[in-house]
């Protein structure tokens, strides 16, 4: 599987993806304003505790998020020049599972477990590709082979209870490299597996990311794989963009108060000394956000200012590229 020609145009540019869900405490922001953009081949990770908003953005991005409950609205979405806001809905579902595929958390509430998991790979062959059975039977071998199920010729039959956790998740990983994407969308793929195969499957999805050329958008709150996997970094707190920058920059200079937090957490539960680093407190409910800061009620740095307004996002130049903060101490920074 030979990967196609980068170029240096923009694959993806979000431009102000807002989702918001009909409830009975009434219309709830799980995305407020997010902007940003990917480059083809590009490993950006979405972080960010749960509850802040990183699946919901990227189930709207997919548009895999029924409307009603949810209203999804954006100034622009633009994948590979084409404009995806107000796409009809039957070229939507060529270019998802085609161009932009996805990975999902649990492959257990995905997969279909009455079909034959050569049938569910196949299925994508024969819908975006037009083979016929016999050929999407004979790649879906393939790609199990590249995905490293053993004897791919006969597990082709199982059904997806036959199989692991980790197998499960190959699978899905299957299907969704089947058309060659562009775009790789990954909602926590490793969270439901042991350590082990955490690895496996992370050290697989980036051999792969590599072969084919995609951008990976990684959704995750495993700070340890961002370091070692991401070009880019978009931390995520109560529905809001509050930090992005080069994995570098942010790790060596995070500027937000919830990016150091969630950077100290990460290092003592690696193994560090010292004593436990926690954020103390929850993310806020979205009935109830604050009318400043969302973070201001567990922020150690929180100011009189932080609870009155609403900090905007700050532009400034970082070692390896551009950074944004949205933060009043990096406003006075950058002033």
């Amino acid at each position: 599987m030979s990967g196609p020609v980068l170029s240096s145009a923009p694959l993806l540019v979000v431009d102000q993806l807002s989702v918001q869900f009909h409830t009975a405490q009434g219309l709830l922001p799980a995305v407020d304003g997010l902007s940003f953009t990917m480059q083809p081949g590009e490993t950006t990770a979405l972080v960010g505790e749960t509850g802040c908003g990183k699946s919901t953005a990227a189930l709207a991005l997919t548009r895999l998020l029924s409307q009603p409950p949810a209203v999804i609205e954006a100034q622009s979405v633009r994948f590979d020049g084409r404009e995806l806001v107000g796409l009809p809905d039957a070229a939507m579902r060529e270019l998802r599972g085609g161009a932009i595929a996805m990975v999902f958390q649990d492959p257990s509430a995905y997969l279909n477990p009455t079909q034959r998991i050569g049938r569910q790979i196949g299925e994508v062959l024969e819908l975006h590709l037009h083979l016929d059975r016999r050929q999407a039977r004979a790649r879906a071998i393939e790609l199990l082979r590249a995905i490293g199920v053993p004897a791919a010729e006969h597990r082709i039959d199982d059904y997806p209870h036959n199989l692991s956790g980790g197998m499960r998740q190959r699978v899905m990983i299957a299907i969704a490299i089947a058309c060659n994407p562009r775009l790789l969308i990954a909602d926590e793929p490793t969270t439901a597996l042991d350590v082990t195969v955490q690895a496996q499957v992370m050290e697989l999805l980036l051999s792969l990311k590599a072969k084919l050329g995609m951008a990976l958008l990684l959704i995750t709150h495993d700070l340890g794989i961002v370091a070692e996997a991401a070009q880019q970094v978009i931390v995520m707190y109560a529905g809001r963009k509050v930090e992005q920058g080069p994995v570098a920059d942010i790790f060596g200079d995070p500027r937000h108060p919830y990016t150091r937090g969630l950077i100290g957490a990460a290092q003592r539960q690696d193994g560090g000394d010292g004593e436990l680093a926690e954020i103390p407190g929850a993310v806020p409910s979205l009935a109830a956000l604050p009318d400043g800061c969302a973070f201001a009620p567990r922020c150690p740095n929180v100011m009189a200012r932080c609870q009155r307004e609403r900090p905007a996002l700050v532009a400034f130049a970082g070692s390896g590229g551009r950074r944004e903060a949205a933060c009043f101490l990096v406003e006075e920074t950058c002033a």
